[in-house]
């Protein structure tokens, strides 16, 4: 009896409400609203060849708006980036087969089998390449059928515009995979990684990428570097770096590096001779973004002062839109202010203007991740010539960024090494297609640049530049370009910049084979790291690196070269560098031992101390340190991309999961 009033009970609290008689006129019947056939409207899915869908879709995504949010449209829409180029279209379309299904008579068709399987057999290694797994959504027994089921093509509409190009395709297809491909359009910051990924595959011989630390947002910083033996300093071979993209804002220079890699790449392949004499004799660094987190801001147009901006178009002509870094630091006023110190000492007798230290007192201020990061590639590398990219002008500026002026007014404020300086920056002017030309002249700088080139400090004084201190802390001349009088161009001007900037690029570097080089050793044949070389009339010295080797830019002329050490005789030299000299001359040292009765100076240690109390750790505030950091490393590079805050990591991607 009891079983029989409890399957009633059961029963009663499954039946359907009744209706109250009272609200019978209110009382309608519950009726079930079936799925039906809507618009497809994702923009990564415009070009399938449907026009409907119809959600929940095959994942369980219950609205357009719960697919976007997905990690699984996250993918689609940057897979181009992610591969490279490679299976473009095919990935995205079949993704968006299984996202937004074909939807006819509010019926939902499923994708073939078969086309899914051709895909994954051409595209699998291109996923394992960037150590990815095969995306669990384009699973081809779980979410595709087979011809017998009645599934459709996804990749319909593809096959037919490809027939259509076939006949105007021949030109593409013989190029197709060369990384010389230029894309002028803005690259995002994965479409950078991933263009510098791919041309580190495509030339792995010469060409490695690395990553000096992370921006304040947690971005790579990454640089590609192009050598005959990349990774390794060689002996006499002289080190340069490019840097970009130090202002968010200031886009132009990030694009021209991206390009140059692809050029450097492309033309080393094709047997171009000087480009394989530039990589066989000098090691490249390319770092086309040093302040990601910027450029992000840039591109959005979102201001840090929340202006209201009334037209999305005025985040080009908005100077101060990403210009500084997560922070608010401009990262150019962020290294430590050596010049300041170089000119309370010029009266002192002696006094250096090389391999300054950093004052404790700087550690103690507001450093930037990303400045931070650089400053400690620079004192890792013994790199001989940079330059840093900017935008807003059409000039090359060279040290000192700061004027000695006790106002801090605009003056001429020459180094020691004016004539080196003076040389390479027209170097770069000289071999731009307008750079040199007086009427082409814009911005701040026009008043004051001669023939496309200026000293920083007779042109917009300031403390804390990179050049400056590359110049007086170690061995790297710097100078600032400044490309172009637009800081964001529109994407129709990327081709004719890439045109007139092309061969200043390739000239610069190949100045740091001016001047001398050479390799400076004890009586008993042993490298001697840290030995100085000086030249009479530069009171600027540059030392040698961990095998002895050395080398000083200089202008052609006669000049008297000598190599010291402590505890060693000074070795001179008088050498003449011919004007059409395009080579570094070879000047070797040995120095002997000195007496026992000689009293050397001692030895200045405070160079050596980077963050002496470890006061970076007190206050960066980076985004990954809140993650185990050995984990971290054990992840792809592309998987900051993926895993955003609030969000469920999509573990799926990586290859042990």
């Amino acid at each position: 009896m009891l079983l029989i009033l409890l399957q009633l009970l059961v029963f009663a609290s499954c039946a359907p409400p009744r209706c109250d008689p009272k609200f019978r006129g209110q009382c309608k019947p519950i009726i079930e609203e079936k799925p039906k056939c809507t618009d497809l409207i994702l923009s990564y899915c415009d070009d399938m060849s449907y026009v409907q869908t119809m959600f929940p879709n095959i994942l369980g995504h219950k609205t357009r708006e719960d697919a976007e949010a997905g990690a699984e449209y996250l993918l689609i829409s940057v897979a181009e980036s992610l591969l490279g180029g490679d299976c473009n279209p095919e990935i995205r379309m079949l993704g968006c087969s299984v996202l937004a299904p074909r939807c006819e008579k509010e019926k939902v068709l499923k994708p073939c089998r078969s086309t899914c399987e051709a895909v994954r057999r051409r595209c699998s290694r291109t996923f394992d390449k960037i150590q990815m797994a095969w995306p669990y959504f384009l699973d081809c027994d779980r979410f595709f059928v087979s011809d017998q089921e009645g599934c459709y093509d996804p990749l319909e509409g593809l096959r037919g515009q490809e027939e259509g190009e076939a006949a105007d395709g021949l030109d593409i297809l013989l190029t197709a995979d060369s990384p010389d491909t230029l894309q002028f359009t803005y690259h995002s910051n994965t479409d950078l990684i991933s263009v510098l990924k791919k041309t580190e595959e495509q030339c792995s011989g010469i060409a490695r990428t690395y990553s000096i630390g992370r921006s304040m947002e947690g971005r790579e910083l990454l640089v590609i570097e192009f050598s005959n033996n990349p990774g390794e300093h060689e002996l006499l071979e002289p080190e340069v770096k490019y840097i970009g993209n130090m202002r968010g804002n200031e886009v132009l220079g990030r694009q021209l590096l991206i390009y140059l890699a692809q050029h450097l790449c492309s033309e080393y392949l094709l047997g171009n001779e000087r480009i394989q004499t530039l990589i066989n004799t000098t090691r490249i660094h390319i770092l086309p973004s040093m302040n990601p987190d910027g450029y992000e801001l840039a591109v959005s147009g979102v201001s840090d002062n929340n202006y209201d901006f009334e037209q999305e178009d005025q985040r080009y002509d908005s100077w101060n839109i990403g210009r500084n870094n997560a922070q608010n630091i401009d990262l150019n006023r962020n290294f430590p202010d050596l010049t300041s110190i170089v000119y309370s000492r010029r009266r002192q007798k002696g006094y250096r203007t090389d391999h300054i230290p950093i004052p404790d007192y700087y550690w103690f201020g507001k450093v930037a991740s990303e400045t931070y990061a650089v400053m400690k590639w620079v004192r890792s590398i013994p790199f001989v010539l940079s330059a840093n990219f900017h935008g807003g002008d059409l000039v090359v500026s060279y040290p000192y960024d700061l004027s000695k002026h006790p106002l801090g007014h605009e003056m001429f404020c020459p180094t020691p090494d004016d004539k080196v300086f003076k040389f390479i920056a027209a170097t770069y002017a000289n071999a731009h297609e307008t750079m040199s030309n007086e009427n082409a002249r814009c911005g701040s700088s026009r008043t004051q640049s001669q023939k496309g080139i200026v000293n920083a400090a007779q042109w917009t004084s300031l403390a804390g530049g990179m050049q400056d201190f590359n110049y007086l802390h170690t061995n790297c001349f710097e100078v600032t370009v400044s490309v172009g009088c637009d800081r964001f161009p529109p994407e129709e001007d990327l081709a004719f910049a890439w045109h007139e900037n092309q061969e200043s690029l390739l000239s610069f570097m190949e100045t740091a084979h001016r001047g001398i080089k050479g390799i400076v050793k004890d009586e008993k044949g042993n490298a001697m790291k840290g030995a100085r070389i000086s030249v009479r009339g530069i009171q600027h010295d540059i030392t040698t690196a961990e095998n002895g080797d050395y080398w000083r830019l200089l202008t052609p002329g006669i000049h008297i070269v000598s190599a010291s050490a402590l505890g060693y005789i000074t070795a001179t030299k008088t050498i003449q560098l011919p004007s059409r000299m395009k080579t570094a001359g070879r000047v070797d040292f040995v120095l002997p031992k000195a007496p026992v009765n000689f009293d050397p100076q001692e030895e200045d240690l405070s160079y050596d101390k980077f963050d002496p109390y470890n006061q970076y750790q007190h206050y960066t505030q980076m985004a990954d340190l809140s993650q185990n950091q050995e984990e971290r490393a054990e992840k792809p590079w592309w998987w900051n991309y993926f895993a955003l805050p609030g969000v469920p990591s999509p573990t799926w991607l990586l290859k042990q999961y």
